[in-house]
């Protein structure tokens, strides 16, 4: 096909047909159309066509209602949606063609190969597929080149992510073009590999695949791993109620595509409990019942630990936690020691970045998770030969501090790191692979998974170094080959080159 130089094809594209009217084409449409193009409306049911473009201009009508878009502006916008029913109708003047049908491989093939003989070579294809391969969905085509993935996430309009996902056989000028284009519509694009998640789903895999690892030990219950993973981590959402939203339904078959597609590479391992759950209809809040059950959508949430009726003891902190936690409990006025050894009826804390059994004490020995320091949540890690009474007290001597507290099993590391270590070393992993630029991968995972960092900038802040600490840690405590640290990260930890940056290639030297 004709090629065009990146910017000049964006800046001058003016009409885009976009072919299918569910919940995606509305969106597509109504972002493609306030952006200042032209908008043709396809699909198979005219009837359909007409409601989506109702949809759309009623969709404009509620933003000048709440001020955030001029009465004129709306209007011009509405003139430019045109429905022109069935997708073969003749696309004479069309620049783009975006499809959002059904997901399914034949179903989009098909219509390709149509598009194809209906509209002129210099038409532009775009899918905007979530999941399936746009190699194999361009393999229709006798000119693939002209074929890219344009993957818009739902709600379009307020969802500022979009990734643009080259063919194996997309013309190289095309990604670009596409990606002026988005930026040109107000939002934000990056490129994206194909490869089974592209990049979002790829890069989320951190998170939800170690949160249910860590249910399958048995360390901490749902609403412990979300509790901990909003008020630490500062996620807005829990991977468990996460789930929940998305419905077991979708997450666990997404999660053995990713894997298998990756030939069951470790990290992206499913967990035993998703697909138990899944076949048992424990989907989330689409059948009411998940990880959470939901009452008239509501979710209930179990309460939060509360001071048990125990008689005070003092707690004695390992060297290390007496300038932050105790500082923290002596001002909640907790009798905190500070000598070289307990004394017989003190509680004995000490940080449980490296598991807590083991010391000389353990019938009154707990473990705090002290990574992210003591600013919000508390986490309590119990071992088993501790008595229960010297574990209450501790629970109590917590909560005075007025903060919340989270009681978890013993593992080699706590929760939050291993949460954060998963999801920076799968990103890292991404890199290293070269399938994606570490500016792509922050900017995919802030926007399209509303983490509070990029994985790479947030290991960046917290140090590489003690992400591969936890790594490690786990790596050896439990043998498995998840927790082994990409190279990307091992190469960087404890040197001057950051996880932001991809540093000196072979090609570099070639230029």
């Amino acid at each position: 096909m004709e090629q065009w130089a990146a910017d000049e094809w964006a800046g001058r594209a003016a009409t885009v047909r976009v072919i299918g009217t569910g919940a995606m084409g509305r969106g597509i449409a109504q972002l493609a159309a306030a952006g200042g193009l032209t908008v043709e409306l396809a699909d198979i049911r005219f009837e359909a066509v007409k409601s989506a473009v109702e949809h759309v201009g009623a969709m404009f009508d509620k933003l000048v209602a709440k001020g955030r878009m001029a009465a004129d502006d709306a209007a011009a916008a509405k003139a430019r949606l045109k429905p022109v029913g069935e997708p073969l109708t003749p696309l004479q003047g069309c620049d783009l063609v975006i499809e959002a049908v059904r997901e399914d491989l034949d179903t989009k093939r098909e219509l390709f190969a149509a598009l194809e003989k209906a509209a002129d070579e210099r038409v532009l294809f775009a899918t905007n597929t979530s999941s399936l391969p746009v190699t194999a969905i361009s393999a229709a085509l006798r000119d693939p080149s002209r074929l890219a993935g344009l993957h818009f996430f739902n709600p379009v309009p307020l969802m500022r992510l979009v990734e643009v996902i080259p063919g194996a056989r997309t013309a190289g000028w095309i990604p670009g073009a596409l990606a002026d284009l988005v930026r040109r519509l107000g939002h934000e694009p990056v490129l994206a590999p194909d490869a089974p998640g592209f990049l979002v789903n790829h890069a989320g895999r951190g998170l939800v695949t170690e949160a249910l690892q860590i249910l399958s030990e048995g360390i901490a219950e749902p609403a412990d791993i979300d509790r901990i993973a909003r008020d630490v981590l500062g996620l807005k959402m829990g991977p468990c109620e996460l789930l929940d939203l998305t419905g077991m339904d979708v997450s666990h078959p997404v999660m053995e595509s990713i894997w298998t597609g990756f030939y069951t590479e470790p990290r992206y391992r499913p967990s035993r409990i998703g697909r138990a759950r899944m076949e048992a209809g424990l989907l989330g809040r689409k059948s009411g019942e998940g990880f959470y059950t939901y009452v008239d959508g509501v979710k209930q949430e179990p309460p939060e630990a509360t001071a048990p009726d125990v008689g005070a003891r003092p707690v004695w902190l390992a060297e290390d936690l007496r300038d932050t936690l105790g500082a923290l409990l002596a001002e909640a006025g907790v009798d905190v020691e500070t000598g070289g050894e307990p004394s017989p009826g003190a509680v004995v804390l000490v940080d449980a970045s490296r598991g807590v059994g083991g010391g000389p004490h353990p019938e009154r020995t707990l473990g705090i998770d002290a990574f992210f320091g003591f600013f919000s949540r508390l986490t309590l890690v119990v071992q088993p030969a501790v008595d229960p009474e010297a574990g209450r007290a501790a629970l109590a001597a917590l909560l005075a501090t007025g903060r919340s507290v989270t009681v978890v099993r013993d593992a080699p590391a706590a929760v939050a790191p291993r949460l954060l270590a998963s999801i920076v070393n799968v990103a890292c992993g991404i890199a290293e692979q070269r399938l994606a630029r570490p500016e792509d991968i922050d900017t995919a995972v802030r926007l399209g998974l509303g983490y509070p960092r990029g994985p790479l900038e947030w290991g960046e802040h917290v140090g590489a170094d003690r992400v591969l600490d936890v790594l490690e840690t786990l790596h050896t405590g439990t043998g498995d080959p998840r927790y082994r640290p990409s190279l990307w990260l091992t190469a960087r930890a404890g040197g001057s080159l950051a996880l932001t940056e991809t540093g000196t290639s072979p090609s570099d030297l070639l230029a």
